[in-house]
């Protein structure tokens, strides 16, 4: 998997690498086709709570999923701004500093 290619780009390449139909990977999702269809074109996002099950049908690492859609979100909400790279350094700063944060309040709580 590339690291460029959008979630939705991985998910319509998995699929077609293992030849399996839209409509039958969208009834494992439980999803209708057209709605797969949408998230393969990136015209929708896909719900986190799939990505364990796309892991499952595609007989892929979970993680590399998580993290085209994680990235994904990120891409969607900064393509726009300037500043990115600055933004994105802050954002690594914050979110060590509140898992920190976290780790010190679970361990206060015994």
């Amino acid at each position: 998997m590339h690291k460029k290619e959008t979630f939705g780009e991985v998910v319509r390449k998995l699929r077609e690498e293992r030849k399996l139909p839209i409509r039958k990977v969208a009834a494992i999702l439980d999803l209708d086709p057209s709605t797969l269809s949408k998230i393969e074109r990136n015209d929708r996002s896909a719900n986190k709570d799939l990505i364990p099950i796309f892991a499952r049908i595609f007989e892929v690492e979970e993680k590399e999923l998580l993290i085209h859609f994680l990235s994904d979100k990120v891409t969607y909400d900064l393509i726009d701004e300037d500043y990115t790279k600055e933004v994105l350094m802050v954002a690594e700063e914050k979110i060590n500093y509140q898992r920190s944060k976290k780790a010190q309040q679970g361990k206060l709580k015994l």
